[in-house]
C-alpha cells in the first residue's frame, strides 16, 4: 500500500466570508462551520474560537484534537466506517491541512479531560500548543447519558476536521510525503540482511468512555490485528477516550504517530519496518491474556526479530504492556517499550502498577505526577472550574485571579504513551 500526504502549510487561520485557503491562510466561514457540524438536535448552541501559538489562551477541558484532512485519490475516505463507509484507506492521496487543528472543548462529563496553553509554562508540555487550534465548544441539552453526550462531542469535532480539511482537495501541496507498505513476503525481502522490526500499538479500550474505534467498531470487540502503517495514518484509528489527558493518544497523534514515523526514517538503515498489529487493553484477565497470547504468536508467524510497543494509559493497562512484553520476549522478539511514568510526584514510588524482568529495555516520556503551575490567561475557551474536578486537578486547584494548580497529568498530550512530546526521564 502507498499512501501519499500532501501537506498544505497553514500559516494563520482567521473568520472570513468563505472558507478556503489562500497562500498559507486559511479563512473560515463561522456560520457555515458551524451549520456543518451542528446537525444532531441535543446540540443547542456552538461557539468557535481559534488559538494560536504564543497566544495567552487556554483552553479547558479538552475532549479531543484532529488534523483536517480530504481524500483526493485513492479508495476510502476520511474517518472510515465513522464518516465514511468502511473502505479500506492506506493508499492513494490525502491532502493534510498542516500546523491547523480542531479542538473539542466543552463541559465534558468524564472528569478525565485536559487543560491547553498556548503560552507560558503550560505551552512546553503539550504538542498542541505549537498548532493554530479551531476551538469547537457546543452547550448540549442537559441530562443526557454520558457516552451519548461524549459520542455527540466526538462527532462534532470529526465533522468539523473533515469540513476544513475538504478545503484542501484542490490545492497543490507543499509538500508531498510518500509512505509504502509492501506485502510480508516483499517486506521481508526487501531487506534482508536488517533484523525485522514491527511495532505493537495498544488501543485503550477499558470500558465505557474509554473507546477506540477501528474502521468504526469499539476496538473492546477486536482480536490483535495487523494493519498497514498507512491505514493508521489515513485515519482508520479514531480516539474516544476519557483517559488522563497527558497521556490521551488523541486522533491527531493516531494521524501523526511518531513511532510509525520514525521506523519509516529507519526502514532501510538500521531496520526492515515490517508491520504494525493493533490489540486492545482489557479489563478482566482472561481478555488480557487471550489478546497478548494472540499478538505474540501473530508477530512470530510473520517473522519479527524485534518489536517497539506502546500503550494508552497508566494503572491497569501496565498489566496489558508487561504481559505482552513477556510473551514477545517468550518468542524470541526483543522488545522495547515506550511508556509514560507514574511514580508520585516525588518520583520514588513505583513507576507502574506491574513489571517483569522482561521489561529491561524501556523509553519514558516523563512522569505523570509532577505538579506543575499555570499562570492566568487573558482569555479562556470553554469552563476554567472543570480544573477543580478534572484528573490531575483537586478542590482549589484554580485559583481566584485564574491560576491553576495541576498534575502533568491534567495537561492534554504531555505525557503521550507514544513520545510525541518533550518530556522523557532518566535512570541514575
Amino acid at each position: 500500500m502507498k499512501l501519499e500526504l500532501g501537506n498544505i502549510n497553514i500559516n494563520d487561520v482567521q473568520f472570513g466570508e468563505e472558507t478556503a485557503v489562500n497562500g498559507g491562510l486559511l479563512t473560515i466561514n463561522k456560520d457555515e462551520f458551524i451549520a456543518a457540524i451542528s446537525d444532531d438536535p441535543n446540540i443547542l448552541s456552538v461557539e468557535v474560537d481559534i488559538a494560536r501559538p504564543g497566544e495567552s489562551v487556554r483552553l479547558i477541558p479538552c475532549k479531543d484534537v484532529i488534523e483536517p484532512r480530504v481524500k483526493v485519490d485513492g479508495p476510502g475516505g476520511i474517518f472510515p466506517g465513522v464518516l465514511a463507509d468502511e473502505t479500506i484507506v492506506g493508499s492513494g492521496r490525502t491532502h493534510v491541512l498542516k500546523g491547523v487543528a480542531v479542538v473539542t472543548v466543552g463541559r465534558v462529563l468524564g472528569f478525565q479531560e485536559g487543560v491547553l496553553d498556548m503560552s507560558g509554562p503550560g505551552a512546553r508540555y503539550t504538542p498542541y500548543s505549537s498548532t493554530i487550534n479551531v476551538a469547537v465548544n457546543p452547550e448540549l441539552t442537559e441530562g443526557l447519558e454520558k457516552h451519548h453526550h461524549e459520542e455527540i462531542l466526538r462527532m462534532m469535532g470529526l465533522k468539523a476536521a473533515v469540513y476544513l480539511g475538504e478545503v484542501g482537495r484542490d490545492v497543490e501541496p507543499d509538500e508531498i510525503v510518500t509512505y509504502d507498505h509492501k506485502p510480508l513476503i516483499d517486506a521481508v525481502n526487501e531487506y534482508p540482511d536488517l533484523p525485522r522490526v514491527g511495532y505493537v500499538y495498544l488501543l485503550q479500550s477499558q470500558g465505557l468512555l474509554h473507546d477506540t474505534w477501528v474502521y468504526g467498531v469499539d476496538a473492546k470487540n477486536i482480536l490483535p490485528t495487523l494493519i498497514s502503517p498507512t491505514e493508521v495514518m489515513d485515519g482508520a484509528l479514531v480516539s474516544g477516550n476519557c483517559v488522563a489527558a497527558s497521556d490521551k493518544v488523541s486522533t491527531f497523534i493516531h494521524q501523526n504517530n511518531p513511532i510509525i514515523e520514525d521506523l519509516y526514517r529507519e526502514h532501510g538503515k538500521s531496520v526492515n519496518f515490517v508491520g504494525v498489529i493493533i490489540a486492545n487493553e482489557n479489563v478482566v484477565l482472561a481478555d488480557k491474556i487471550r489478546s497478548s497470547n494472540y499478538t505474540a504468536e501473530l508477530a512470530a508467524r510473520m517473522g519479527w526479530q524485534g518489536a517497539i510497543i506502546s500503550e494508552e494509559g497508566y494503572g491497569n493497562p501496565d498489566t496489558d504492556l508487561m504481559m505482552h512484553c513477556d510473551k514477545l520476549e517468550g518468542k524470541g522478539i526483543k522488545l522495547v517499550i515506550v511508556t509514560d511514568e507514574y511514580p508520585g510526584r516525588d518520583g520514588a514510588s513505583q513507576s507502574f502498577a506491574d513489571v517483569t524482568d522482561n521489561a529491561d529495555a524501556l523509553v519514558s516520556v516523563g512522569n505523570g505526577n509532577p505538579l506543575v503551575t499555570l499562570p492566568p490567561m487573558e482569555k479562556v475557551i470553554g469552563h476554567a472550574e472543570s480544573m477543580n474536578t478534572i484528573v490531575g486537578g483537586f478542590d482549589g486547584a484554580l485559583k481566584e485571579d485564574g491560576t491553576m494548580i495541576t498534575e502533568i497529568q491534567g495537561i492534554m498530550g504531555a505525557t503521550s504513551g507514544v513520545g510525541i512530546t518533550r518530556m522523557s526521564a532518566r535512570a541514575y
